[in-house]
């Protein structure tokens, strides 16, 4: 029986590690052709040859690079259905009058701009066809404001408006495009944790499920629902995938010191 991906090219950014991973893991039990991106040459280089993806390096804070990526997409397997934004480096934390400028410029190209520019560079080829699924991976820390991290919840928050404002324009030529919010022990996670460690356990106690999601169990399975046929009539939306952490919120207070 074929997969419900049969057929389908996606991209994914920030494919080697994490809820990346989990994706990539997911399109190819469901019969995708898979690119994956990475701008960690070794663990996406493994990554690949482990899943059967498509590796290719590559810095979503460069254009040209971004750009490249498409292309080699579209060279390497014909075209380009599926486009998810995942790709985080990471962020210290830090209160907002010591975050420096560049910081949150880092946080906004990252996630916003990275996606505008794939997001531009794949609308042709999915309008061609009229049929093209985006999913954009942003975070309930910019939805509930969590302290801390402000150029990682500026990103984030931009990044689901501006998924949300491409939904309404380009739902006539049949392309969707989503935003999930999950909470998973991803690499950007797992880092938090190493270093906050109490309130990492405080989190996953207060979550309605009492733990974090699994990258590939909990959250890829809605994000090949959202890549699918299946979700042809579904767009514009933001999915919480956070075994109902945002019904009521879930504590998010590190300690930060003056200098922080």
């Amino acid at each position: 029986m074929a997969g419900a991906l049969e057929g389908r090219v996606a991209i994914v950014t920030g494919g080697a590690d994490g809820i990346g991973r989990g994706i990539v893991e997911r399109f190819r039990a469901d019969g995708a052709q898979v690119l994956l991106a990475d701008f960690d040459v070794a663990t996406g280089k493994s990554a690949a040859a482990e899943t059967g993806a498509h590796f290719f390096a590559c810095d979503v804070t460069n254009k040209d690079q971004v750009e490249a990526m498409v292309a080699e997409a579209v060279a390497k397997f014909g075209t380009v259905d599926i486009l998810v934004n995942n790709a985080w480096s990471g962020s210290a934390i830090g209160r907002i009058e010591n975050k420096s400028d560049a910081a949150i410029h880092q946080g906004l190209t990252m996630a916003l701009m990275a996606a505008k520019w794939a997001m531009q560079a794949v609308f042709p080829i999915m309008k061609a066809k009229c049929w093209g699924r985006i999913v954009s991976v942003a975070s309930l820390n910019g939805v509930n404001a969590h302290i801390g991290s402000a150029e990682y919840n500026v990103g984030k928050e931009a990044l689901r408006a501006f998924t949300r404002t491409a939904a309404r324009e380009w739902a006539g030529y049949g392309v969707t495009c989503n935003i999930v919010c999950p909470a998973s022990v991803s690499a950007a996670y797992r880092k938090f944790r190493d270093a906050n460690p109490e309130t990492a356990a405080v989190m996953a106690a207060q979550n309605p499920m009492g733990r974090m999601g699994d990258p590939r169990e909990d959250i890829a399975p809605a994000i090949a629902f959202l890549a699918s046929e299946d979700s042809r009539y579904l767009t514009g939306n933001t999915l919480f995938l956070d075994g109902g952490a945002h019904i009521n919120g879930v504590a998010w207070a590190p300690e930060l010191p003056e200098n922080a």
